[in-house]
């Protein structure tokens, strides 16, 4: 660990997992060990997620209301309940599709430059092919452009992989329950003039079967819900 990382000892990991029973324990086991808690909310999974989760060292809650959003609320919740309050919040998926060591990469710019959010960004060139389908690199398209004309913005994605300073998290006020959480998470953002930036990361094809963009209905209703806060927020 770094002098620099020192500054920053307390940075805890909230993962959202439903039926990640596959992948959850490749996850938390390559997340490195500068965290000092991961934290694995189970969102009404039907496997053994909870019990992979717990076997490989994880802090394990239950949020049975279905819902990204839902799950992510929870995970906060259980950390303002702590007595010592962390210093940032990585957040990360439980499907495998990132890789967990780049977590350094990620907090490096809240830790070396004072950047309030980091979003890793899973550029062309760094991703897998086939690890992203079609309406999810349209989706990021159209949605970062649309941030960029109304907010001028620099986002190029809207990566679940992301770190963000706790304080900065609290100001925010999330709210979104389901699919809009990322989109909502950046737009409040740029509201709060939040100082931001990119990590390139790398993205390999996700262990199991997207419960959004891998179904119609699923990627339908992530994309009314990105352009609604989007558009919610031009408003304004």
């Amino acid at each position: 660990m770094t002098a620099a990382f020192e500054l920053f000892p307390d940075i805890k990991v909230i993962i959202p997992a439903f039926n990640e029973a596959d992948s959850i324990a490749h996850v938390i086991h390559e997340i490195p060990d500068i965290v000092s808690e991961i934290i694995v909310v189970n969102n009404n999974s039907s496997d053994q997620t909870v019990q992979n989760a717990q076997n490989a060292g994880a802090t394990v809650l239950t949020e049975n209301r279905k819902g990204y959003g839902y799950a992510c609320l929870c995970g906060m919740n259980y950390v303002a309940q702590q007595s010592k309050l962390p210093d940032i919040i990585v957040f990360i998926d439980g499907d495998y599709s990132d890789y967990p060591e780049e977590l350094i990469e990620i907090v490096k710019p809240i830790v070396e430059d004072d950047k309030d959010l980091v979003i890793g960004a899973r550029v062309k060139h760094l991703r897998e092919e086939g690890s992203m389908t079609p309406q999810q690199v349209f989706g990021n398209w159209l949605a970062t452009r649309l941030m960029k004309l109304f907010f001028g913005a620099t986002f190029t994605d809207l990566g679940p992989f992301r770190a963000i300073k706790y304080d900065k998290l609290l100001q925010l006020g999330m709210d979104d329950k389901t699919y809009g959480w990322t989109v909502e998470m950046q737009l409040k953002a740029l509201k709060k003039k939040l100082t931001y930036t990119e990590v390139p990361v790398r993205y390999k094809k996700r262990i199991g079967i997207s419960k959004v963009s891998g179904t119609v209905k699923g990627s339908i209703f992530a994309g009314i819900k990105i352009l609604g806060w989007i558009f919610k927020y031009s408003f304004k």
